[in-house]
């Protein structure tokens, strides 16, 4: 069973994290890897677990340096962001250098939260946008990052377990309407985020 939740015992005093950093950061390009998907030309799906979200907990205390007083409000904004066992999570990421143009593709994509999708073998599962802020301002522009759960049914945990599975990454909304096929390493390396 993958561990759900950060809690105060898990993080490491910021002298002992530090002379393993840039090894750990490392380690963690090479497994997010399998858990990076681009669907066309500007999002990008970063697929989030345990592992991913202590080592942003601690990136941010070590950049941030707000030692203990710092710590209750990382684990409060990342523990959401850990699989609970049928669900995938995952970060989504509007990559555009040029801020004229991400500006102008942002003001096009309000309500974009919404139109994310998971499809297994030709079954659609909408996403869920995280609703701990509005992503999506009063004039309609969205914001560059969106958090969004996959919540998958018994049945559907077991197609997305099961190798070669066809399974599609998604967004339907009428601005940016795009889909990419998740190679068989990435589906596998989802698969283990579900008990």
């Amino acid at each position: 069973m993958s561990k759900r939740e950060i809690t105060r015992a898990d993080i490491m005093d910021l002298a002992d994290y530090t002379p393993g950093r840039k090894e750990r950061r490392r380690d963690m390009m090479q497994m997010k890897a399998n858990r990076r998907i681009a669907v066309g030309p500007f999002a990008t799906f970063y697929f989030e677990n345990y592992a991913t979200m202590w080592h942003q907990v601690h990136e941010m205390l070590a950049i941030e340096k707000g030692g203990e007083a710092q710590i209750p409000d990382e684990l409060e904004a990342y523990n959401p962001l850990i699989p609970q066992g049928r669900e995938l999570i995952a970060t989504v990421m509007i990559e555009i250098d040029d801020p004229i143009r991400r500006k102008t593709v942002l003001n096009r994509m309000g309500g974009f939260e919404e139109h994310m999708y998971l499809e297994l073998d030709g079954e659609r599962i909408s996403s869920r946008a995280e609703v701990d802020v509005d992503r999506t301002s009063a004039k309609g522009k969205a914001s560059s990052v969106q958090f969004v759960h996959f919540e998958l049914t018994d049945a559907q945990a077991e197609k997305m377990e099961q190798a070669n599975t066809r399974a599609i990454l998604g967004i339907d909304h009428e601005n940016y309407a795009h889909m990419a096929v998740i190679p068989e390493s990435a589906r596998a390396e989802l698969a283990g985020d579900l008990d």
